[in-house]
């Protein structure tokens, strides 16, 4: 007896269609699964096995193979086990065939029957629609996150024994669809950008940073505000589209820290300690998982602390911020995410965190200083397009009772500016001013006369780079477009100029 049922498995974000056959022959009872499975897929034997006994059925005392085709194609994760299940009751005859044939089956079995939520199921979803898949069976705590695919028939089940009755039309479960999803609804933030006392300078830098998706250093001594504004930074950001989300939730999907949420509408805040490892930030495994540039796929990744990352951890970085993807390799194949990220970063002076502290006196050689700076290479600098300079906050601004502007307010102005952007740069696939390409950067970046004189007499001044160069402009055409100025003018380019001048002071 032989019976053929859909299943699915992931590479990266992309899922790929696996059928699962199922032959039952004479001979000694033994259950084989071949197709490339890995070690979760193999245990399943039991799980699948033991789910069925105690779900009411006979399991069947026969010659049991299970290929998953395509054969060359590796399998990997516990998603499999629902499939092999209703293949071999399918084979059995205890399910209706002609119900099977359609649907595509993606659930964790346990030794009960009941059906535990997988990692990456919305991906999975997605790529089946893209296959022309119509139906999937899918876990009961899944069912927020996929039901946001409005043209599919997503059957959210809880048992085996509910997905056998389903089939042989015992049960009827209805299709579960989130019509009445409110993806405009905002979620709000608990911090404020009027939080932040004094530091207007700084202020200005990170409004200059979120309308154009620019990375940013923050150099300054302890309790200078420096983590406090990074915080806040996303409350600024313009919010998620729907494409943007669906991207977002569909790396935590893969993740598994999606929970049962479903689409993830705040745009991601990911901060992880200096200790942290080159594989957790970029990603891999031996099945590569997204590390925290994918994580932080269409949002921030902040960096505190700057220096005390190993040198090679922030060495890893640069690719990413170059190209806006990651790609890992490993001897399972190469997989590639999305890290289209805003990097935000911020550090001590020195040491003692109080070089050129007014208030403070700095206990630190120079020789320090500079071993401590030198963790920070040339070529990531060169990456990051605004370095700012802060100072302590003054009494006066910590009693003072003046509240500055609201996040609300200023990303209504960040807001704005994205929308300059997009008129100008969405014919070219672009959504921001970070992202124009070094081939594009005369035609949307225009300059006046004088501020190309300005930008030539800096660059001979303080031996600026290509990359930096193209840098400035870009930021420069930011500020414009905060003005609504067509053309990047004279303080424009002074002020993209002011926030590239810190290298010289600390690493010249």
């Amino acid at each position: 007896m032989y019976s053929k049922v859909k299943t699915c498995v992931l590479q990266g974000l992309d899922g790929h269609v696996v059928e699962v056959e199922t032959d039952l022959s004479r001979g000694l009872p033994v259950f084989s699964i071949v197709g490339l499975p890995d070690a979760a897929i193999r245990e399943s034997k039991d799980r699948v096995r033991t789910a069925i006994k105690n779900s009411g059925y006979e399991f069947p005392l026969s010659r049991i193979t299970i290929n998953l085709a395509p054969a060359n194609l590796r399998k990997d994760g516990s998603q499999m086990d629902l499939a092999i299940a209703i293949g071999i009751l399918v084979a059995g005859s205890l399910v209706k065939e002609e119900n099977a044939k359609d649907a595509v089956f993606i659930g964790e079995l346990s030794l009960d029957g009941k059906i535990n939520p997988i990692n990456g199921a919305l991906p999975m979803i997605i790529s089946m629609r893209e296959q022309k898949i119509k139906k999937c069976i899918i876990p009961f705590d899944n069912k927020e996150e996929c039901g946001i695919v409005s043209d599919m028939e997503i059957i959210p089940v809880k048992s085996l024994k509910e997905v056998v009755n389903y089939l042989n039309e015992e049960l009827i479960i209805d299709s579960y669809n989130c019509d009445n999803y409110r993806f405009d609804e905002d979620e709000g933030y608990l911090e404020d950008f009027s939080d932040i006392k004094g530091q207007e300078g700084l202020k200005r830098a990170l409004e200059i940073a979120a309308a154009g998706s620019h990375n940013m250093l923050i150099i300054g001594p302890p309790g200078s505000g420096k983590t406090m504004a990074a915080k806040r930074l996303p409350t600024i950001l313009p919010k998620l589209t729907f494409e943007e989300s669906i991207e977002v939730t569909k790396i935590y999907s893969i993740s598994g820290i999606l929970n049962t949420r479903g689409l993830i509408k705040e745009r991601p805040f990911r901060s992880p300690h200096h200790t942290t490892s080159n594989i957790s930030l970029i990603g891999g495994g031996r099945v590569p998982k997204p590390g925290e540039v994918s994580l932080a796929h269409n949002g921030v990744l902040f960096l505190d602390e700057l220096p005390e990352f190993s040198k090679q951890v922030l060495e890893v970085l640069r690719q990413p911020l170059e190209d806006g993807v990651v790609n890992i390799s490993r001897v399972n194949g190469t997989l590639i995410y999305p890290a289209n990220f805003m990097f935000i970063a911020s550090m001590n002076p020195c040491p003692c965190g109080y070089y050129g502290d007014p208030t403070h006196e700095c206990t630190c050689n120079q020789s320090s200083i500079d071993r401590y700076l030198g963790k920070i290479s040339h070529p990531l600098l060169d990456r990051i397009d605004i370095h700012i300079e802060v100072l302590p906050v003054q009494y006066q601004d910590l009693h003072s009772e003046y509240k500055g502007e609201s996040s609300d307010l200023v990303r209504e102005r960040v807001q704005r500016a994205r929308e300059i952007q997009m008129n100008r740069l969405g014919s070219e696939k672009i959504y921001s001013n970070s992202q124009i390409p070094n081939k594009f950067i005369k035609k949307y970046c225009k300059l006046s006369p004088s501020s190309e004189n300005i930008l030539k007499n800096a660059f001979l001044k303080y031996k600026f780079s290509a990359r930096t160069y193209n840098k400035i402009i870009k930021v420069a055409r930011t500020i414009a477009d905060l003005d609504n100025k067509e053309i990047i003018e004279d303080n424009h380019v002074l002020e993209a100029i002011r926030y590239r001048t810190l290298g010289s002071k600390y690493w010249g």
